[in-house]
């Protein structure tokens, strides 16, 4: 049975088009994960990330707004099907606002990733926004 991540993250004092970089610029995106990243905003464009750990493909993006993905991680049995990863940015007055959903993620690997997705990107996230030195988890 697959199982659905579902995260809703306020980041203080920034701007939509901020948030948005931290995903879409691959350059940004590497920096702060610490490893390489390759994204892209077109249709089918093929991603990966964590040094080919976590790879999909682009399924529709609105700068600013949405980003959405095929996504897998390469630990993933053969008989596991893709998951679909969305974040959706909302403006909130000073800040921003951004639900995350990672749906269809295997029963196993469920628990690390709700996790791992606050571990290694939204504080990492908050903590760049915030101008402050990027910490981070011990793997």
């Amino acid at each position: 049975m697959a199982k659905n991540i579902v995260q809703r993250i306020t980041f203080k004092n920034t701007k939509p088009e901020k948030v948005y970089a931290l995903y879409a610029n691959v350059k940004l995106h590497s920096t702060i994960a610490g490893s390489s990243v390759k994204v892209s905003t077109k249709p089918g464009a093929p991603f990966s990330a964590w040094d080919g750990y976590i790879t999909g493909n682009t399924i529709h993006a609105i700068k600013d707004k949405l980003f959405t993905q095929t996504w897998r991680g390469s630990d993933w049995t053969s008989e596991s099907p893709d998951s679909f990863f969305s974040i959706m940015i909302e403006p909130r007055g000073k800040d921003v606002v951004m639900h995350a959903i990672h749906a269809n993620v295997p029963d196993e690997h469920a628990g690390h990733l709700a996790k791992g997705w606050h571990d290694h990107y939204w504080n990492l996230w908050k903590q760049h926004l915030a101008g402050k030195q990027i910490k981070r988890p011990g793997m």
